[in-house]
């Protein structure tokens, strides 16, 4: 008889972890995924472009519903699940039973940051984070509503650039000297401000919002430095926290994130997490790409076998606001390191390779994103390019590195 398994969640890592044990634990599992979303898992790294008009929402799906039953899943969609009985091994359920599980997934994702001012609950003030937030702004879009994005990272572009797109005035605030400043040195950073802002997104750096105006609704942002931005709604996107609050109301070890150890196993016997929710080694990546890692390595467990998660090299590959954007390793550099870089801001690129020891350990690329693939793996494999560093700068060799070697 198939033992039970739980996923909470039906977002992307979810949709992975069940597309993994597919391929190695067919039949050993029953398998249940509940995600409170109204919807099949679909890729959120596309919200932007069912914003933009440019993907229709129903070509986001990961998965069509025949895939799922085909492997024997059972969805819960649009239920939330309201808590967690460890001892008893059951969830709970609004409006229905309870379900029981022999073991048990976490992948409940994020939720969106609000920010602590003045005014942040009045009428017109928005997320961005899933389809129901995607349908609420292109109503604010079709009015040619003003907008104002509090957020200047991955979020926050992506939300500028497809309310711009669908024909919003928008505004973009950011807290920092330079956008998407996890991801992108200050070159990098320029670049990219200059190209959104010719998308016709006004973008106003080390700028902190200090309240929101407005009597019932929104009726603008005011800045610390007293600047006032007229706007009919405020979106924010301004960070994501890991949901935790059923595994540390269920007395499931938690920091920032819910700990997990190489395994993906929480403090609690038969539970895990993964993706955005989970913390290892104390990180939260909140990054697509580790969660993929993460599932592999979970289903290679639940199946039995040797598997050990140690984290990843984080990378982001992306069109931001239209413009191809890629950063991965250490691409800040140290005093070990040296850079190599090619700028040629009126054609709208940037690069930049960070050397150590004869090894890429790092890369920011913008506006040319062609090799990221490639220097991502040299970063990930740590291979030595002595044979083609006097070339890399300028795109993959025809003959693979090894060969060149």
């Amino acid at each position: 008889m198939s033992e039970s398994l739980v996923i909470v969640g039906n977002g992307m890592a979810a949709a992975r972890l069940v597309d993994e044990l597919a391929k190695v634990a067919l039949g050993r599992y029953a398998v249940a995924v509940i995600g409170d979303e109204p919807r099949l898992a679909y890729n959120r790294v596309l919200l932007s472009s069912v914003l933009a008009g440019e993907t229709a929402s129903h070509e986001i799906e990961l998965k069509p519903a025949n895939w799922w039953r085909d492997r024997g899943v059972t969805l819960k969609y649009g239920c939330a699940v309201g808590e967690v009985d460890v001892g008893r091994r059951e969830l709970k359920i609004a409006n229905e039973e309870s379900v029981h599980f022999s073991k048990l997934v976490l992948a409940t994702g994020s939720n969106p940051l609000r920010l602590n001012v003045p005014g942040v609950e009045l009428t017109g003030v928005h997320t961005f984070r899933d389809t129901r937030d995607v349908d609420l702004l292109l109503t604010l879009a079709a009015g040619k509503k003003r907008v104002v994005v509090v957020g200047g990272g991955l979020l926050g572009l992506e939300a500028a650039y497809g309310l711009a797109k669908a024909g919003a005035p928008v505004t973009l605030l950011h807290l920092m000297d330079r956008l998407m400043e996890r991801q992108l040195d200050a070159s990098a950073g320029a670049l990219l401000k200059s190209l959104v802002e010719k998308k016709g997104i006004k973008v106003l750096l080390n700028a902190s919002t200090s309240r929101i105006l407005g009597e019932n609704r929104v009726e603008g942002v005011e800045l610390n430095d007293g600047q006032q931005i007229e706007a009919d709604a405020v979106i924010l996107a301004a960070g994501i926290r890991p949901n935790i609050g059923l595994a540390k109301e269920a007395g499931i070890p938690v920091n920032r994130g819910i700990i997990v150890n190489d395994q993906l196993e929480t403090g609690a016997d038969g539970i895990f997490a993964l993706g955005e929710c989970a913390e290892h080694r104390g990180i939260c990546y909140g990054l697509v790409e580790p969660a993929y890692e993460q599932a592999k390595v979970l289903a290679q467990h639940l199946a039995g076998r040797n598997a050990a998660y140690g984290g990843s090299v984080t990378a982001t590959n992306l069109k931001v606001s239209g413009v191809g954007v890629f950063s991965a390793g250490e691409f800040m550099g140290s005093d070990r390191s040296e850079a190599v870089m090619l700028s040629d801001f009126r054609r709208g690129i940037y690069k930049k390779l960070v050397i150590e020891d004869g090894r890429l350990i790092g890369a920011v690329l913008v506006g040319d994103t062609a090799d990221a693939l490639w220097y991502l793996g040299l970063i990930r494999n740590r291979e030595n390019i002595a044979a083609v560093r006097k070339d890399m700068m300028f795109g993959r060799p025809a003959a693979p590195l090894a060969a060149a070697a």
